[in-house]
C-alpha cells in the first residue's frame, strides 16, 4: 500500500479525472460547454425534477400539514407557462453564502417527525464566486432557478450577479488562485471594508501583478494574500472588487496535493461541528463535508450521497443486497484511509481498523450505537464525528454496515 504522504494524482491526472467524470456522470455539469440555448421542454424537465410535491407528507414548523394547496401556491410561482419554447441561458456569480431550495421560497418544509434540523425544501448550499447558468426566473422575480456544476435548484436572486459567460468563465480559470483550506475563513474587501465569510474548497483568483491598494492597505500585502471577488455594480450588473485575506489563516495558494494524509488533515479539520442538512444552518451534511474536503484538492464530486456511490467515477467496489456482513467488512478492511464507504442515504471517510475494527469520520444527524449485549443508544453521534463501523446503527434493527453497497477510491 502507498504511504499517507504519498501523491495519488497529480494536478494534470485531477483534470483529466474531473474531465472524464463530466464526461460519464450525468450529475456532473461542464459549465464551460454548457449549451446558450435550452429549450423549454428541458428547462421544464430540469425544474419538475427539482419542484415536486413529496411521496410522503411534510409539515410546516408549526406542525400544519403542507397541504395541495400550498403545492399549488408554490407551483404558481414556477411561472413555467412564461418559459419561451428556446431561451438563452445567462451566467452568474454567487456573491455571497446561498441556499439552493427545492421551491422558490423561504418556507420550512419537515417530516411527520418535525425535527426542525432537516428542512425537506433545503437542496444544497453555493459559496462566493461559484459559477452558475441562470435557466429561469420565478413569478415574484425573487428566485432564480440554476445550474451549478453538480446542482440545479432554487437560488435567491439578491445573492447571484449576473454578467458575460466569457468574464464569469475566465474568472474561473484564471491560473493563479487561494483555496481556502480551513473548515472557514474570511476576506475583507477594498472598498466597503465589509467581511466576506469563506468555507472549505472555495477557490479566488489572485490578484497577482496587480496593485488596486494604495497607502496603508499596500502595505498590508506582505501579511496579505489579495483577491478578486465579485460584486453587484450601480447597475445591477457584475463587476470585481479587490479584498484580503490573512496569509496567517489557513488557505493555500493552489490546490493540495492529492495524498490520503491531506484527505484526513482536511476531514479533521470539521470535526465536532454540527449537522446541517443541504449545507442549512451555516454548516453541511455527509456530502457536503466529503464534497468541501476533496475539493480542496481540486477534486469535484456528484452533490448527494446516492449520486456519488452510483457514480462510475473512481473505482468501486459494489455489493449485492444479499452480500453477507463478513464480505463487506473484508472489503472495508481492504480499503486504504480515505476511501468513500456509501450506506443508504450517508457517506463516511474510511480511517482504518484498530484491533480489526474499521472507523470512519463522517457527518451525522444522529446515528445509533449497538453495544456488544444488545443496548441500543439513539442518536450516540451528531455531526462530524469519528465513529466504530460495524456498531453504527441507523435504527436499533438496521446498520449502516446492512446498507452499505459501495466502497470508492478516487483515481
Amino acid at each position: 500500500a502507498r504511504g499517507l504522504e504519498d501523491i495519488l494524482l497529480d494536478p494534470e491526472q485531477i483534470q483529466a479525472f474531473n474531465r472524464r467524470a463530466m464526461d460519464i456522470d450525468p450529475f456532473l455539469v461542464d459549465l464551460a460547454s454548457y449549451p446558450e440555448h435550452l429549450r423549454r421542454e428541458e428547462i421544464e424537465r430540469l425544474i419538475l425534477s427539482m419542484s415536486k410535491e413529496p411521496e410522503h407528507p411534510y409539515h410546516y414548523r408549526d406542525g400544519r400539514r403542507i397541504e395541495p394547496a400550498d403545492y399549488d401556491r408554490y407551483r404558481a410561482k414556477l411561472a413555467l407557462s412564461s418559459i419561451p419554447d428556446e431561451k438563452a441561458v445567462r451566467f452568474a456569480l454567487v456573491l455571497e453564502r446561498a441556499d439552493m431550495r427545492a421551491w422558490p421560497t423561504t418556507d420550512r418544509a419537515f417530516t411527520h417527525h418535525g425535527d426542525p434540523h432537516l428542512d425537506r425544501f433545503q437542496e444544497n448550499g453555493l459559496f462566493p464566486a461559484d459559477a452558475v447558468a441562470i435557466l429561469h426566473q420565478s413569478a415574484d422575480g425573487l428566485w432564480c432557478f440554476a445550474q451549478s456544476y453538480n446542482y440545479a435548484a432554487w437560488v435567491p436572486a439578491e445573492r447571484l450577479v449576473p454578467g458575460d459567460r466569457e468574464t464569469i468563465l475566465s474568472y474561473r480559470k484564471t491560473p493563479d488562485f487561494l483555496v481556502i483550506t480551513g473548515s472557514r475563513a474570511s476576506a475583507e474587501r477594498g472598498a466597503s471594508h465589509d467581511p466576506v465569510h469563506l468555507e472549505m474548497g472555495v477557490r479566488l483568483p489572485l490578484m497577482n501583478g496587480e496593485s488596486p491598494f494604495h497607502g496603508e492597505k499596500q502595505q498590508r500585502l506582505v501579511t496579505h494574500h489579495a483577491i478578486r471577488l465579485p460584486v453587484r455594480n450601480s447597475e445591477g450588473g457584475l463587476a470585481f472588487d479587490s479584498a484580503l485575506v490573512e496569509r496567517s489563516a489557513d488557505v493555500r495558494e493552489g490546490y493540495l496535493p492529492f495524498s490520503r494524509a491531506n484527505v484526513l488533515r482536511q476531514a479533521f479539520k470539521f470535526l465536532g461541528e454540527h449537522y446541517g442538512w443541504g449545507h442549512s444552518e451555516n454548516a453541511r451534511d455527509c456530502t457536503g463535508f466529503v464534497s468541501e474536503v476533496y475539493k480542496t484538492m481540486g477534486i469535484l464530486l456528484p452533490r448527494n450521497s446516492w449520486q456519488q456511490g452510483q457514480s462510475r467515477v473512481g473505482h468501486n467496489v459494489r455489493f449485492a443486497p444479499d452480500v453477507p456482513e463478513s464480505d463487506k467488512i473484508t472489503a472495508v478492511l481492504a480499503a486504504e484511509p480515505g476511501d468513500l464507504l456509501y450506506s443508504r442515504g450517508h457517506v463516511m471517510i474510511y480511517l482504518g481498523e484498530l484491533d480489526g475494527e474499521p472507523y470512519v469520520i463522517h457527518d451525522t444527524a444522529g446515528a445509533g450505537r449497538v453495544e456488544n449485549d444488545g443496548t441500543y443508544h439513539e442518536g450516540e453521534y451528531t455531526g462530524v464525528s469519528v465513529t466504530p463501523l460495524v456498531s453504527l446503527h441507523n435504527s436499533p434493527d438496521t446498520s449502516y454496515l446492512d446498507e452499505m453497497y459501495a466502497v470508492k477510491q478516487i483515481r
